[in-house]
This record gives C-alpha cells, structure tokens and sequence, in this order.
C-alpha cells in the first residue's frame, strides 16, 4: 500500500528530454496542452488548456493563488574584498531584515557589507544559515520597493537559458500580493477570457495568498522522503474566501485547486483548524503518498521536476503508478515541461 511505502526520492525520477523542457511561454496563453487525468479511471485525454471550461461546471470554486513575483534577484560586491554575490529575496522577516539564497554564500559571515549596483541599496549579514541561506538586513534611502523595482530582476528557474522578452509572462493575470521568488506557474495558462466564461458558467473564483519560496522549488537533498525538511512560506486566507470554501463543502460542491501552492494553502488552513478560516500563517507542509487530502476534488498542475517534492505532491493525489505512467504518456508524446509548459488536469470525474 502506497499509505505504508518507505518513499525514496529515487521512486520520483523520470527521464526527460532537455529538449521538451520549455524555454519560452507560448504566444497565447490558454493554448498549451492540457492531459486530463481522471482519478477513478486509467483513463488520459489529451486535450488544450481553454478546453479547462468544459470541465468546470456551475457550483464549482476555483481556488487560485494571487501572489506577484517580486524582482527578488540581486547582484552586489562584497564590500571588504570586490567579491561577486547573487542574492535571492526568499522572504521579508522583520525590520527590513530578508531571508535569502545567496550564490558564493561562503563569503557571506555574519557582518559582511555588500553593496548592489549604483550603492543606493546595500545589506548587512545578520544570521549566517545552513545551506546558502543568510538573513540579510536591507540598508537605503526611499521607498525599497521602487529601489527593488529598478535594481533586482525575476528570477526565473535556472532550467531556463532564453531570455524572457515580456516579464508579464512569468506573471498570472491575476498576481496582486507582491512577495514571491517564484510564479506559481499554474496559473501562468489562464487569461481574462477564460475567467469570464467560468464566471458565466457559474464557477465561482476564490482568491489566496502563499508567497512562493524555497519551499515549493528547493531540490530534495535527503533519499529518503520523510527525513526531507521543508523550507516555511506565508500564507493568507481572508474571512470572503473561508466563508465561501466552507459553503461549498458544507453543501458538497466540488472544490477546484490551480496549482500546489493553492493546494498548500488549502490543507495548511485545514490541517490547523479543521476548516477553513479567516487566518495568516506559515507552512511547512510536505505532501506525498499516503496523505490524506481534505480540501480539494481536482486540481489543475503543471509537469514538474524529477525527484520534486511537487510530482510527490501530485502522486499522493493521483496515485503513484497513475502518475508516473501519465508523466511517461507525456513525454512520449512531446509535452512540454515545467514552469512555461503544458499542464495536467487532475479529476475524479
């Protein structure tokens, strides 16, 4: 039984193609692939992602996650020696102080001065953490965030070597909440079109936060599953979206998630209070075979990484051996992968 299974990371891997990693968004966003993978079959259709309006119906809540991809990559000098740093902004703790990842960490210690660009932003290292990982505290005259917005860039995966011509593109139309490392890419197909037929359908769109961070996109170190740690995220649900998932459970309307960091929000809101709530928090929440799932009856996703805490996620909603043959079917059939590829709808119906 999947429940009882010892996971290793290596039960994760696949092999794929570098040629079917995506290197550029297509042109129209809702016109990616989409596999609809129907939970209580075998059973795979190939399908496009403006498609998703057939299977969405009235009484449905779609949950998305509004977060904004800040432009958290920086790059600086060490003041004392010229060396070169990369900084990524993961996550803003108190008092101007920044969790961050930092390229060439080794000549990052605790009181180290490093300055980006023109000087009009500067950080100090206060904590020195495991893993490239420094909190640093953020020194400048203004308003950081215009600072940020003329110094820093989106930092895109590094399995993407083209150059992004429109930023937008690694932005949902409907990010709001400035704070995330990264796009949760499943939102990346939909466009104001598609949301309008699903609101003229009847589907109704409910909207949370969870920046995204080291969490989601940190590569497992560990070969055994249960000994990995998860990197924390922040989290929001507001009283409107509880109020609204609470109603459509209590009357068995079927609860619709784009992408695994709505479904993190979703379960770390259940996990904490057996409902939903009006709440902020931060999660560590680590999804994989033999969770038990208690918010969501379909869920639309991206393909992601080999050996990623994401493809567990998905195999502990999708079955494992279901999983792995459809992420087979896909690459066999010329799919496109990760963060600007095609998608996989996830349903029971």
């Amino acid at each position: 039984m999947e429940e009882t299974k010892h996971w290793k990371t290596s039960d994760f891997d696949y092999e794929l193609p570098k040629e079917l990693i995506a290197q550029t968004p297509l042109t129209d966003r809702k016109s990616s692939r989409m596999m609809v993978v129907h939970l209580d079959s075998d059973e795979l259709e190939h399908k496009h992602f403006y498609d998703i309006v057939d299977y969405l119906h009235a009484g449905d809540v779609l949950v998305r996650n509004n977060t904004r991809v800040i432009p958290a990559r920086l790059y600086g000098i060490k003041e004392e020696t010229g060396a070169h740093v990369e900084v990524l902004l993961l996550r803003q703790m108190e008092n101007d102080v920044w969790e961050c990842l930092c390229g060439n960490a080794h000549v990052i210690k605790q009181g180290t001065i490093i300055t980006f660009h023109d000087g009009r932003l500067k950080a100090e290292c206060v904590e020195v953490e495991e893993q490239g990982l420094r909190k640093l505290k953020m020194i400048y005259n203004g308003i950081f965030n215009e600072i940020l917005d003329s110094l820093g860039e989106v930092p895109l995966p590094p399995y993407i070597h083209e150059k992004l011509n429109d930023p937008e593109r690694y932005q949902t139309v409907y990010s709001r909440v400035e704070g995330s490392a990264a796009a949760p890419t499943a939102g990346l197909h939909f466009t104001e079109e598609i949301f309008a037929k699903l609101r003229a359908k009847g589907v109704t769109i409910v909207d949370v936060t969870l920046h995204v961070g080291l969490g989601t996109f940190k590569p497992m170190d560990t070969e055994n599953v249960e000994d990995h740690v998860m990197h924390s995220e922040v989290y929001f649900m507001s009283r409107e979206a509880a109020d609204t998932l609470n109603r459509a459970k209590a009357e068995g309307r079927r609860i619709v998630a784009i992408g695994t960091t709505s479904v993190r929000t979703l379960e770390s809101v259940w996990n904490r209070f057996g409902r939903f709530e009006e709440c902020s928090g931060e999660t560590k929440l680590f999804i994989y075979p033999g969770y038990q799932y208690h918010t969501i009856d379909a869920m639309l996703t991206n393909f992601h990484l080999p050996k990623s805490t994401l493809i567990m996620m998905i195999c502990a909603l999708g079955g494992y051996d279901r999983i792995m043959h459809a992420y087979k079917v896909a690459v066999r059939e010329k799919y496109r992968f990760f963060s600007f590829g095609d998608c996989m709808f996830l349903t029971h119906e």
